[in-house]
């Protein structure tokens, strides 16, 4: 029965999978129809031309040069009447040959039709795959920009970038130099087997005698390759991933002396990627070396009848060139089906690859979607919260802070700190309780309102590998300069970047690997401040900061706080001290709460944590003092 029920699921799974991937693909290829149409229409030009040329020959061979009844073949080409009529109309048949040139310039015309057709087509084929893949890029960026924020803790951004840039180019591909010789190998066969059987039943069917054994050998190969296909997709994502995951945490690696750690997990990734792409490479060769023998049999073949059919006076000397051409002309299209499946089967690896991340559901609006003014009043009540691994990170947290307030939290690791303020974002929602902005339930508000007003600054900021001025001015990219100034004034950087070569031009590299972890994290709190948000969250954002320049940005924050509500993470009791009120938080519970002079003279861990801290301070004090003695 579970079997039953496990098998009619994962039917329903790959329905469901079926109808993203087309609706995917609808989008992806809304506005190209015509570039694709007007590729078909010089598919059949090309084609037409093509075949063209052979006939054209054969006409002059059989019709102009030569004179059948010399030659004891009694056959002659035959011409339709209308075609009959116009060479009466020049003259007849002696005009041409005594004209020759004419049938060289309807060579020369065909070949030029033919070269400008195969141009409209590879031309209005590439803009149609450009703007597909165009169309592809921007519904995966526009999907993973408004993903809820988990979603990116259980999937690798390499492999996240290899999805969307190898995997697209991927299909691009196969639009571009694959999808449209579907068409055009269909149509070369219908319109060379009219031709041929035409001419001649019995050496048409000699002449493509191997091509449906070619074609059979085409759809195993390309059934044998789908797996593999996925196998080394997957080891490019993981390879992807190990490149910028070593990229990004260069620092780490070289801090910690973990480049030959590094380097022997990379080589295993990079070890197993080529032991795929190998085996992958292995079976393409064993099957283009035997369809290449195939296809040069078959043409030698049909070369072959085709001179004893001329021997025996059955088909002329113009009609085995048509064969001849024809065949050689049609065999490759047939063996390219082994390429077009296997590349359609990539695509189509490609494309579930794609579906699954535009399948991940969106960030939802789980109230009304209100945008009111908010002022900076907050309240928690009795709110909990877990992640969905069942880990409870806060219980029944409770508490107020009226607009203009400041509020410190402390507490260890893994207390919930983080998550608290990240509740206050609608990172994550709540599972048990509220939280209120100004009296209006948070889920009640639009996100994007929400957040931009609410300015935060995290530990680890990230800045882009723009110029610190762009940096700044990232959320008002209008403001005037001297906002700019003020801002960096407050976060006590200005000075700093003033002293750099290129000043505000100063380019800080990828995620601002050219400043240090306290400019970094300075220069994240001048753009936090551009943001003019009625409340503001400090998330340990000043813990790669001496504590002189602590207390200045301190200081600076609390004279022009305007009624902004700010809560500050810290683990510096000096940073916590002139804040309205504290959090102490502990295994996911508010333990204390109240002004420091309040939780000083408290038994608890804000008391233990200030001890140990004035401990320390005076031990280093005397070190000092003795040393200045020495």
């Amino acid at each position: 029965m579970n079997s039953e029920i496990k098998k009619k699921r994962t039917k329903a799974e790959l329905k469901a999978g079926r109808a993203g991937k087309r609706r995917l693909l609808g989008e992806a290829f809304r506005g190209t129809y015509g570039h694709f149409i007007l590729g078909i229409v010089g598919i059949l030009m090309a084609i037409v031309s093509a075949y063209c040329v052979p006939l054209i020959t054969s006409f002059t061979i059989d019709y102009v040069l030569i004179d059948y009844a010399e030659t004891g073949y009694q056959g002659g080409m035959v011409v339709a009447p209308w075609i009959e009529n116009i060479i009466a109309g020049l003259g007849g048949k002696q005009f041409l040959v005594d004209h020759l040139y004419i049938m060289g310039i309807a060579l020369v015309l065909m070949t030029g039709l033919n070269a400008f057709s195969v141009y409209l087509r590879r031309s209005e084929v590439a803009k149609g795959s450009e703007l597909m893949a165009y169309n592809f890029r921007t519904k995966l960026y526009h999907h993973l920009a408004n993903v809820p924020y988990d979603y990116f803790k259980h999937i690798s951004s390499g492999d996240v970038i290899q999805r969307c840039t190898s995997d697209v180019d991927t299909i691009r591909r196969f639009v571009q130099n694959q999808l449209l010789e579907i068409v055009r190998t269909v149509f070369m066969i219908i319109v060379a087997a009219v031709i041929m059987f035409s001419m001649n039943a019995k050496l048409a069917l000699l002449s493509v005698m191997i091509m449906p054994f070619l074609a059979v050998a085409s759809f195993i190969y390309c059934k044998g390759v789908k797996k593999n296909f996925t196998l080394v997709d997957e080891a490019e994502g993981a390879l992807s991933a190990a490149v910028q995951e070593n990229a990004s945490g260069i620092r780490v690696v070289r801090a910690f002396g973990q480049q030959r750690s590094e380097m022997d997990s990379f080589t295993e990734k990079n070890a197993d990627y080529s032991k795929k792409s190998l085996k992958l490479n292995n079976i393409m060769a064993y099957f283009w070396g035997c369809s290449d023998s195939f296809g040069y049999i078959q043409i030698g073949v049909s070369l072959v009848f085709s001179i004893v059919f001329v021997l025996r006076k059955e088909i002329s000397i113009g009609e085995l060139l048509v064969f001849s051409s024809y065949t050689s002309m049609l065999v490759w299209p047939v063996r390219q089906l082994g390429r077009i499946l296997a590349d359609l089967e990539k695509a189509g690896v490609s494309l579930g690859r794609l579906n699954e991340i535009v399948e991940a559901p969106l960030e939802e609006e789980p109230g009304k979607a209100l945008t009111p003014e908010i002022r900076g009043g907050v309240e928690f009540r009795n709110v909990g919260f877990g992640y969905e691994d069942g880990q409870e990170v806060l219980k029944d947290i409770s508490f107020t802070a009226k607009p203009g307030e400041t509020i410190a939290i402390l507490g260890s690791t893994g207390s919930g700190k983080s998550s608290l303020v990240q509740l206050l974002q609608r990172l994550y929602t709540v599972r048990e309780g509220e939280i209120l902005i100004d009296g209006v339930n948070i889920n009640d508000i639009e996100r994007h309102h929400l957040r931009r007003n609410i300015g935060i600054v995290l530990q680890e900021p990230f800045l882009y590998s723009r110029t610190i001025m762009e940096n700044v001015r990232i959320v008002r990219p209008d403001a005037p300069v001297e906002d700019v100034y003020e801002a960096a004034g407050v976060a006590s950087v200005h000075d700093v970047i003033m002293s750099f070569e290129k000043g505000y031009d100063t380019v800080v590299g990828e995620k601002g690997i050219t400043l240090s972890g306290g400019q970094k994290q300075r220069v994240a709190i001048a753009r936090m401040l551009m943001q003019k948000a009625p409340i503001i969250i400090l998330d340990d954002s000043m813990s790669a900061v001496d504590t002189e320049t602590d207390a200045a940005i301190r200081d600076a924050l609390h004279a022009r706080r305007d009624g902004c509500t700010t809560f500050i993470i810290s683990h510096r009791i000096t940073t916590l001290s002139r804040a309205d009120k504290i959090l102490v938080l502990e295994g996911g519970r508010l333990v204390q709460m109240g002004t420091h002079e309040e939780l000083i003279h408290r038994d608890g861990l804000y008391k233990r944590i200030a001890d140990i801290q004035n401990l320390l301070e005076d031990e280093f004090l005397q070190d000092e003092g003795k040393e200045a003695n020495e």
